[in-house]
């Protein structure tokens, strides 16, 4: 079983279909794709700064074995330590660019392929309430000034005790 991310947008609502539209799921785990073709897998995930990095990279190890006169066998199995890298890498930078792009994980769940995935993600999504969203939100810790009745003891050493209940 493969486990897979959904992202959805900041601005989507719990039970909405309509923002379903624009969610991608993204397998957690090894690319097959990224490690047979490197930086067109990225250029075709739309990740093109990823990929012009990935194509330097692969021209860049191939002028260094040239450069050094390494042994063929060796370049190719520099080539192929390259490629696994890109391969275990390729779904986390993806992620990662989805999330910077304003579209978040919010889900994760573990599946046999991606239809299911999805069906099992979706089927999750719609439901959903808001109301329920809002409560298994996680609330900001209070902060030892912002709370009145904690008494502020001196630390000595790395870690201090255990903090006892108010």
């Amino acid at each position: 079983m493969k486990t897979y991310v959904l992202h959805l947008p900041r601005s989507a609502r719990p039970g909405d279909a309509g923002d379903l539209d624009k969610a991608r799921t993204v397998k957690d785990g090894f690319s097959w794709g990224a490690f047979f073709f490197t930086f067109l897998w990225f250029f075709f995930h739309r990740l093109w700064l990823a990929g012009l990095l990935v194509l330097a990279a692969v021209i860049g190890l191939g002028f260094a074995m040239e450069a050094f006169n390494v042994h063929p066998a060796a370049g190719f199995l520099a080539q192929v330590l390259l490629s696994t890298l890109i391969g275990l890498e390729a779904n986390s930078l993806r992620r990662w660019s989805l999330t910077r792009r304003g579209l978040p994980a919010v889900d994760v769940v573990r599946a046999h392929n991606r239809d299911e995935a999805e069906t099992m993600l979706f089927a999750r999504w719609l439901q959903r309430t808001p109301a329920a969203a809002r409560q298994t939100t996680v609330t900001p810790a209070v902060t030892p000034a912002t709370s009145p009745t904690r008494r502020i003891e001196p630390v000595i050493g790395l870690f201090p005790d255990a903090e006892r209940p108010l």
